[in-house]
C-alpha cells in the first residue's frame, strides 16, 4: 500500500470510528426468513423501529424497497455482492432524507448492491456527516428518456436533474460527508454533487470506482438553481475533495455527455469554487479527463485545483466549450458564438498531473490566468493550447523531451500568452 493510500485509509478509519462511537446503540436484524432473534423481513420496518444510534444489520437476500432514512442510524448490509436493494418501479434505493428531518447528522450506509431505481440509487439531501462506503450502485436512473433528455416524474426539488435522473449517487445540500470505496456503474452518470436544496461543501469523495455510466460524467460538481421561491440563486458547491478515484469510460454514448470529473457553473448565478481534484485516474471518458465549464457571464468557477491525476484516452470537449482533441484537461468559459468565452474563470491551478495518450494536454479558453506547473506531458501533440485572450503560466512542466516545447519530439504549445520558460528537463 502506498503512503498516500495508507493515509487516506487511516483518515477514513478515524472518521468511521468517530461516527460509530457517537452512534453506538442497539442492533436490529433484518433477514428474508425472520426468527424471534431476527424479527424484521424488510429494511424499512427495521429502520422505522430503530432509535437514534442503532445499527440495522441486513442479511443477504434481495429486498424490493425504497429505504428512507430520517434518523441517525447505521445501515449495514452483509455483503455488497449478495445483499441487494432492488428498487424496480420505485424512486430510489436508499434516500437519506434531511429535507424532511432537519438537522440529520451521522447516517452511514455500507455493504449493499443498489439497483434499478427510477432516479438515484442513493440520494442524500440536507444532511451532515454522512458516510456511504463499500456499496455497489448499479443500473439506476431508469426513468431517463434518452431521446428527449428528460427524467419523467423526478421530484421538483431536483432542479437540474431532468437530463440524468440524479445519477447513481447524489449529494444535494450535504456537508462534511464521505463517499468512499463504492463501485458505481451502469447508471446515467456516476456521483453528483449539486446544490439544488442547499450548499454542498466540505465533502470527501474518495477511492470510488466509477465506470461505464454512459450519459454523464463519472464525478460531477455542478452548481444549480436553489429550490426556493423568488429569483434564481445558488447555494454553491465548494471546498469538496475528489481524491483517489478511478473514473473510466463515462459519458460515451452521447457526444458531449460526460468527463472523468466535471466542474460546472452553467448559469449566471451558479458558483462552483474552492474544490480539489487530486490523485485520480481518469481514462477513456467521452469528454476530457477534467472538464471545467462556466457557460454564462456572472457564473463563478474559481479557485479550483487539479493536481496529481493520471489522465489518458479521453475525448474532446464539445458545443460552446469545444476544444481540439482528444483532451486531458479543459478550462472553458463557454463561447459567445464568435469564439470568445462568456465567463471568466479565476484562480485555477493545474499541477503534477500526468497526461498521456491525448492529442492536447491542457486547453484553456478563458480571459483569466491559469497556472499549470510540474505536469508531465507524455506523447502529446500539444501540451498547452490557449485558444482565447487569457494567459497560461506553464513554466516548469515536462514536455516529453529534454529540449522543451517547439523542439522536435516534444509536446508543443499553441496560441499566445503562454509562458513556458523555464521547463523541466526530466519528468517531475
Amino acid at each position: 500500500m502506498t503512503y498516500r493510500n495508507a493515509t487516506l485509509v487511516s483518515c477514513l478509519t478515524v472518521v468511521l470510528c468517530g461516527i460509530s462511537q457517537f452512534a453506538a446503540g442497539a442492533t436490529l436484524c433484518v433477514t428474508k426468513n425472520p426468527t424471534p432473534g431476527c424479527p424484521y423481513s424488510t429494511i424499512g420496518a427495521a429502520v422505522a423501529a430503530a432509535s437514534a444510534g442503532d445499527v440495522v444489520q441486513v442479511s443477504q437476500g434481495t429486498y424490493k424497497e425504497d429505504v428512507v432514512v430520517g434518523k441517525v442510524i447505521s445501515l449495514v448490509g452483509e455483503n455488497r455482492n449478495n445483499t441487494i436493494i432492488d428498487a424496480t418501479g420505485l424512486k430510489n434505493g436508499i434516500y437519506v432524507d434531511g429535507m424532511d428531518h432537519a438537522g440529520l447528522v451521522g447516517v452511514s450506509v455500507s455493504g449493499f448492491k443498489i439497483e434499478n431505481a427510477n432516479f438515484e440509487g442513493i440520494l442524500i439531501t440536507n444532511a451532515s456527516g454522512v458516510t456511504i462506503s463499500g456499496n455497489h450502485v448499479l443500473k439506476n436512473n431508469i426513468n431517463l428518456n434518452i431521446s428527449g433528455a428528460v427524467c419523467t416524474d423526478i421530484p421538483p426539488f431536483e432542479t437540474n436533474e431532468g437530463f440524468d435522473c440524479g445519477e447513481g449517487i447524489h449529494l444535494s445540500g450535504v456537508d462534511h460527508s464521505i463517499i468512499a470505496d463504492n463501485l458505481v456503474e451502469g447508471n446515467s452518470g456516476g456521483i453528483l454533487l449539486s446544490d439544488d436544496t442547499g450548499a454542498t461543501h466540505d465533502n470527501l469523495i474518495m477511492g470510488n470506482t466509477v465506470r461505464n455510466n454512459p450519459f454523464d460524467c463519472g464525478i460531477t460538481l455542478a452548481s444549480h438553481q436553489l429550490f426556493a421561491p423568488g429569483p434564481p440563486v445558488a447555494a454553491g458547491v465548494f471546498h469538496n475533495t475528489i481524491s483517489g478515484n478511478e473514473s473510466d469510460h463515462n459519458g460515451t454514448k452521447v457526444p458531449g455527455a460526460g468527463a472523468g470529473v466535471g466542474l460546472f457553473a452553467p448559469a449566471p448565478f451558479n458558483k462552483t469554487y474552492g474544490n480539489v481534484v487530486v490523485n485520480n485516474i481518469l481514462t477513456d471518458n467521452g469528454l476530457p479527463g477534467v472538464a471545467m465549464h462556466a457557460h454564462s457571464p456572472g457564473a463563478t468557477l474559481s479557485d479550483n485545483m487539479i493536481a496529481g491525476n493520471t489522465i489518458s484516452g479521453n475525448g474532446a470537449d464539445t458545443d460552446d466549450t469545444a476544444t481540439p482533441g482528444p483532451t486531458g484537461i479543459n478550462v472553458s468559459g463557454g463561447d459567445n458564438g464568435a469564439g470568445h468565452p462568456v465567463a471568466v474563470i479565476t484562480g485555477t491551478v493545474i499541477a503534477d498531473n500526468t497526461i498521456l495518450q491525448e492529442t492536447n494536454g491542457i486547453v484553456v479558453k478563458t480571459n483569466a490566468l491559469v497556472e499549470a506547473h510540474l505536469n508531465n506531458f507524455i506523447n502529446l501533440v500539444i501540451g498547452v493550447d490557449n485558444i482565447d485572450g487569457g494567459s497560461v503560466d506553464a513554466t516548469l512542466n515536462w514536455w516529453g523531451c529534454s529540449r522543451g516545447p517547439t523542439a522536435a519530439g516534444c509536446a508543443d504549445i499553441n496560441g499566445t500568452n503562454i509562458l513556458y520558460l523555464p521547463f523541466l528537463t526530466k519528468p517531475f
